[in-house]
């Protein structure tokens, strides 16, 4: 195995940001540049990176002043699929999966099964300083990593999307203790939510409503888990809720225990789910944003429900949901799309102004 003595990379040196005085945009930079290999420790691999996907967490560092922990210049990127060429000799020439959030394994958390919330994580193009999966290699942990085997015609890069968008839908399942025959609701069908859509379904759920404003997508996921869908363009909360009303009604569906998974992380797609919660539900929030949500809390103690974080996965569950892929049971072509590193700064632009339909992963081209 090819190892560099250096790592090729695009770095986000600035984030945007606005004047305060002026309230001007100032645009935020990514430049292409090198940085060290560092001295590899015991227990620690050098990564090729294959692909890396353009995540709404990234939009999010770049764009919106969402503060990382090691601070600019930095690396990001955190959906990464490679293959090993240097530290530990049982890893090398292994194609792998990174986790997007690595656990300490030794805090209360970790020892408690909550180690997706590790307050000692470290995240790749976060917080393992200025490394990233925009690069052509990263320095991991070992012990975290998921091995790939028997990928058949399946591109490595396009795996690298099983690193967060996939595996965060299992996680966020996993918290809603989602059980086979449960009714599913899941708002927002683009990046994560269409793969919570398809695991939602292949974990045996017995009924999975789409929810989004984009009718092309909603339509394409009749093919890939939900029985129903809802366009709620031009729709408030109340208008979908009296439509699941009437969706309920026809087919005979209960109106309590229904597991809502929101996955857009705006204010109407939270607004909307908090509507639809009723009795005995659950609302798992998997989609982040920054704005605030008026709710009365009471609603919780007259429903006996719940509202409930997700964050992550646990490294733990990354082999099932790779056997979900490789089985076909969740689909992962129709939704990705590979573009030149080189792109970077074009791809962005477009993920932030709106989510595609296929999540763009990155190749390295330096």
């Amino acid at each position: 195995m090819a190892v560099p003595d250096k790592i090729l990379t695009w770095q986000m040196v600035q984030p945007t940001s606005r004047n305060k005085e002026t309230g001007e945009v100032i645009p935020g930079r990514l430049e292409k540049t090198e940085i060290p290999v560092p001295d590899l420790k015991p227990g620690e691999v050098l990564v090729e990176i294959a692909g890396c996907g353009v995540c709404h967490t990234d939009l999010g560092y770049f764009y919106d002043g969402v503060p990382t922990v090691s601070k600019p210049p930095l690396t990001l990127g955190h959906e990464i699929s490679g293959r090993v060429v240097a530290g530990d000799e049982g890893w090398i020439g292994k194609e792998v999966l990174i986790p997007a959030v690595m656990p300490c394994r030794q805090c209360y958390l970790c020892k408690t099964g909550r180690g997706n919330r590790c307050l000692s994580q470290k995240m790749p193009g976060n917080s393992i300083g200025i490394y990233g999966g925009f690069s052509s290699h990263i320095p991991v942990p070992s012990i975290d990593l998921c091995e790939i085997r028997n990928r058949g015609e399946i591109p490595l890069a396009h795996l690298a999307v099983v690193a967060d968008a996939a595996t965060t839908p299992f996680q966020a399942a996993k918290r809603a203790d989602l059980q086979v025959g449960d009714h599913v609701i899941v708002i927002g069908v683009g990046g994560v939510g269409q793969y919570m859509v398809q695991e939602a379904k292949a974990l045996g759920a017995g009924t999975v409503v789409a929810i989004d404003i984009d009718g092309e997508r909603l339509e394409n996921m009749l093919s890939y888990g939900a029985d129903v869908v809802i366009n709620a363009t031009g729709k408030g909360p109340k208008d979908v809720s009296n439509e699941m009303k009437s969706i309920r009604k026809q087919k005979g569906l209960p109106t309590y225990g229904w597991k809502i998974f929101e996955a857009t992380g705006t204010k109407p797609g939270q607004e909307t789910a908090l509507t639809l919660l009723s009795f005995t539900g659950k609302l798992i929030i998997v989609g982040f944003g920054m704005q605030k949500v008026e709710y009365s809390i009471s609603r919780l103690m007259a429903f006996d429900a719940e509202i409930i974080g997700t964050w992550g996965c646990l490294p733990e569950y990354y082999p099932a949901v790779l056997e979900m892929v490789l089985s076909k049971k969740i689909q992962l072509a129709p939704f990705v799309q590979t573009r030149p590193m080189s792109t970077i700064a074009d791809a962005f632009d477009e993920a932030h102004r709106k989510s595609p339909d296929q999540r763009i992963v990155l190749v390295p081209d330096f």
